[in-house]
Order: structure tokens, then sequence, then C-alpha cells
């Protein structure tokens, strides 16, 4: 085992409850660690958390690695920095993944900042790879493909990191699929001895206040997006009566948000949400690259539009050329009619 290359992911959890896009990112670690040949492991920190390597084995984890101590209860940035570097430091891992979530966006700089390797942030997808050093030609073999959007997701980079290990990056949530768990499942758990520095203990959790999301976009099985073509904050009360008849949740582009037509919990697209519903219905937005990629692979997607040319009626499955102003007052008659 020492010499096979481990594929690593930072399971995030709070209260007792791992983070979704942790459970996402072990699927995609499966597949990267079949590539090389490599063992899937996951670390997770807290307090009272080794119940949690069960539902890691069962989406994939061959390594389970649990620090406990009362001083991970809550997070905090240094004393989880410090068990989790001594822990690369000691295993040497080839691959390390973090959410972004606002967690693993600010745990994972820190890490890689002292083990001075490089880190990609806010990856849409990873892959293993060779590259080739335009100046050397030297050819890197099973390397990890970091792929993200950049300059506004008007371009797409892949990143790679050939000379230093581990290869880090952070993954957007819901951009990578997630795996059906397999309860029969078991691996080696590791319980990991932990250790503090005074310096790490500079900070204390005095308040903790949490604020749950309006909206769940990810678990939504309808979504009722509105653009910028929507016009006004007002006029999205009519997205939100679609939304509501179908019984489904109200979205948004970009646009419409940096309009400020509706909050930016609603937002999806590259820099918002990935979601892949059973239904989405995008009222007023273009169909821009940076909203594709956030919704392209829903079960069914509607487009409303007056232009007939815009782009996203060449991904649509169904589109309706119209002022979404008459077009959704019919849709929401035509519906309570068809359920009467």
């Amino acid at each position: 085992m020492t010499n096979t290359k481990k594929v690593w992911v930072y399971a995030e959890q709070d209260s007792g409850k791992l983070a979704d896009v942790s459970l996402e990112l072990i699927t995609k670690a499966g597949d990267l660690a079949r590539s090389l040949g490599g063992r899937v492991g996951a670390f997770v920190l807290g307090e009272g958390v080794q119940p949690l390597a069960k539902e890691l084995f069962a989406f994939g984890c061959d390594d389970v690695y649990v620090a406990e101590h009362p001083e991970l209860k809550r997070y905090r940035t240094l004393p989880y920095a410090r068990v989790i570097i001594n822990l690369i430091r000691r295993e040497k891992p080839e691959i390390v993944i973090f959410g972004a979530t606002s967690t693993g966006r600010d745990l994972a700089p820190r890490v890689a900042s002292c083990l001075k390797v490089g880190l990609t942030a806010d990856c849409t997808d990873l892959q293993i790879g060779s590259h080739t050093d335009p100046s050397s030609k030297q050819t890197f073999e099973n390397l990890l493909l970091q792929i993200r959007p950049a300059f506004g997701g008007n371009i797409i980079a892949t990143i790679v990191n050939p000379e230093t290990r581990p290869q880090m990056a952070t993954v957007r949530e819901g951009v990578m699929r997630l795996g059906t768990p397999d309860r029969s499942r078991a691996g080696n758990l590791v319980v990991v001895d932990v250790t503090f520095e005074p310096t790490d203990m500079v900070t204390r959790v005095i308040e903790r206040v949490k604020a749950e999301k309006k909206v769940n976009l990810k678990a939504a099985k309808i979504i009722v997006s509105g653009g910028a073509g929507v016009g006004s904050k007002e006029n999205f009360q009519i997205i939100g009566e679609l939304a509501h008849v179908l019984g489904g949740v109200v979205g948004a582009s970009r646009a419409a948000v940096d309009a400020g037509f509706i909050e930016r919990d609603h937002q999806v697209g590259q820099t918002g949400t990935t979601v892949r519903p059973m239904l989405y219905i995008a009222c007023g937005i273009s169909g821009a690259i940076q909203h594709r990629a956030g919704m392209a692979e829903s079960g069914k997607i509607v487009a409303i539009n007056t232009d007939p040319n815009a782009p996203i009626f060449q991904f649509a499955h169904y589109g309706i050329v119209g002022d979404l102003n008459q077009v959704i007052p019919m849709l929401v008659k035509a519906y309570k009619q068809s359920i009467k």
C-alpha cells in the first residue's frame, strides 16, 4: 500500500452530517484512483465523527482517516490545518481534493501554502492525463488535469502541477455526480493521533450563528429560472407563480442576480449552483455558456424567449418564441385546468 497512489478527499462535516459535495467528490475520486491504479481515501475531523466512516466507505472510500479531539468540534482554520498538514506529510497522497465551500476555500489554501504546493480553486472537472512542457519538451504522465472556467467563464483553463505533491484542488458544489452508496462496503479505518501547537489556539468560537439558504436548488426536481429578459424585480413574481403552480423552485441567471431582481441564493450557472432537475424552464435567459454549464444536464429544458436566435434554443428540448409576460400566464392557466 505504501507505493500505491492515494486520491484523498476532505470529508467536510457539520454537526455529524457530511457535506453533499464531499460525497460527490468521493465518487469522482474513485474515477481518478482507477485511472492511477490507486486507492480512494477520505479524512474527517471533529468530535464523535468516527461513525461517519461507514457512510464514507459506502460511497467508495478504501481508507478513512478519522481525527477526533474536543478542539476540533467546531471548525477553526489553524487546528484543522495542523492536523491535515501532519497527516499529508506522513501519508504522502498523490491528490487531495476539497469542496469549494466556505470552509474548503478557507482551509485548502492554508494547507497548500504550508506544504508549498500548488492549488487550483473552483474546478468544474478533474481528469487524469499527460502534459508536455513546451520549454523542456518533457512529458509528464498521470497528472491531475484541473479544469476551471476563467475570465468570467469565457475560456476554460486546464491547470497542471507536475513538480510538487500532492496535487490539490477545490471543486464547486454540484458539478460532480453523486454515486449510489453500497452499504455492504467496508474499508480501512485509521485513527489519527492529534497534536497541536500553542499558536494553533489563538482563536476560539464564542458564538455560532447559522442562516439557512432560502432555496435548495440542488435538490429541486423542477426549476423555473428568470434572466435579464424578465426586466425587473417586480416581474419576477410571474416566475415565482409558475414555479409555485408546478411545485418547483425559482432560479435565476447571473444577469438577473447582478441586476438586483433576486437574491444570489437563486443563481444557476458557473458562478452559482450547478443543477440537474427533471424539468428546467428558462424564461428570458439568452443561454450564454456560463449559464449553460450550470443546467445543461437537466432532464428536460424548456426555453421561453422573444429572440428566436437566442443560444438557449440550440440545446433546449422545447422552445417557445414569445413574450414571457404573455406565455407564462397561459402556461399557468393550462396547467391548472389540466389538474382539475
